[in-house]
């Protein structure tokens, strides 16, 4: 069984991840943790982590970005590992979550979803396949019409998968709108969509001569990542210190 403290409880994703829990017969909410009242829910909750008593083997964190550094410190100091899942942060909290993680087990990926992980780890084999052969790459990503980053970190993150794979030799091309010259040998485009309410779609587009490989991963709802926090929160139970991420989750 794995004692979990759900900070951020009554938001969105909060909500989404007890709901997941209950009907997990291997973890369980212990307490909660959020400034926001109003909602009932099967678990104490206080308004700030100082003021939880309770023990447990684990933080999921879906909270709001100020509040990360906070947290991580009492992580550290309690010795309770973090799934950390909030978004934005800076450059100076990725920094800090770093030098915590030295202290205690943090848990942080650009995407808590099992499939988009699986997802680079074969998409980065297939370049090392699909690259020498002369195929082009592309990445497109598709979001909700309020996203306001892009590309999307996961987008990002599968275009390291494969440059790492191949000693980082490809250049990210962005925009080809401005340049008129034929496409470089050397170049992984990245296209951000932004329309309607699309939770996350991300195609990665092997093509070569006469043939196209496509890899595709759609989230039809935010589900898929509440349901990966929660795998990594049974993961990092017992972990001794270090920042983990989703692909220590999947082996």
């Amino acid at each position: 069984m794995v004692d979990i403290i759900m900070h951020g409880c009554n938001g969105r994703m909060g909500q989404m991840i007890t709901g997941i829990v209950a009907e997990d017969e291997n973890a369980r909410i212990v307490a909660g943790i959020d400034v926001a009242g109003g909602q009932k829910n099967d678990y104490p909750v206080y308004s700030a982590i100082d003021d939880c008593d309770i023990k447990a083997d684990v933080v999921i964190d879906f909270g709001a970005s100020g509040a990360v550094d906070h947290l991580l410190d009492w992580c550290a100091a309690k010795q309770v590992p973090c799934v950390e899942c909030t978004t934005g942060l800076s450059d100076d909290q990725i920094k800090h979550l770093e030098e915590c993680a030295e202290k205690v087990a943090i848990l942080k990926s650009a995407n808590m979803s099992l499939g988009v992980n699986v997802l680079m780890k074969l998409v980065a084999e297939a370049a090392n396949v699909f690259a020498d052969a002369g195929f082009d790459i592309e990445i497109v990503e598709k979001h909700h019409r309020t996203k306001v980053d892009a590309p999307s970190g996961t987008a990002l993150a599968l275009a390291d998968s494969i440059n790492a794979a191949r000693g980082n030799e490809y250049e990210y091309v962005y925009d080809r709108s401005n340049v008129r010259q034929v496409r470089g040998k050397k170049e992984l485009g990245i296209s951000a969509v932004r329309g309607g309410t699309i939770v996350g779609d991300h195609d990665v587009i092997f093509a070569g001569q006469d043939e196209v490989i496509t890899f595709s991963h759609q989230a039809y709802s935010r589900a898929v990542f509440a349901k990966g926090a929660v795998q990594a929160a049974k993961f990092l139970k017992g972990k001794g210190p270090g920042h983990y991420t989703m692909k220590d989750v999947i082996g």
